[in-house]
């Protein structure tokens, strides 16, 4: 049984943010920080990446592990409620970013997954950003 009324339940999932998140801002601030610049969610793009450089052509998406499944520990809970929607919708997300990546690669971009719990350890985000954009 959940702890919420269904209303409230509803208000709490309407207010998680697609962009601008926390571990998002963390990797925009480390990336410029490095020199890069940006832009941010291309509406032109499949997947609307959170990072673009185009001179470069590299793309970051910067996914949440509990929404796009990520193997860690954060990504592999399972609600205990309404379990079938949620996997569904996670899974939908999955298959998602897998055709939006497709799409990119075959657009002959670069692309590069960063995980919201990759920016617990900034000295190895700040080592894979680097070799990302400087390849």
């Amino acid at each position: 049984m959940d702890v919420h009324s269904r209303e409230q339940r509803s208000r709490n999932m309407a207010a998680i943010k697609g962009k601008n998140t926390k571990p998002e801002l963390i990797i925009r601030k480390l990336t410029h920080r490095l020199g890069y610049r940006f832009r941010l969610h291309r509406r032109d793009l499949p997947g609307c990446p959170d990072l673009v450089f185009p001179a470069l052509r590299r793309i970051i998406f910067v996914h949440g592990c509990y929404w796009h499944m990520h193997s860690c520990r954060r990504g592999s809970v399972t609600p205990k409620t309404n379990a079938a929607f949620w996997q569904a919708k996670r899974c939908g997300n999955v298959a998602r970013d897998r055709r939006c990546v497709r799409e990119l690669v075959a657009n002959k971009w670069h692309v590069l997954i960063l995980w919201e719990c990759y920016t617990r350890d900034t000295r190895k985000l700040e080592k894979r950003l680097r070799q990302f954009l400087a390849s």
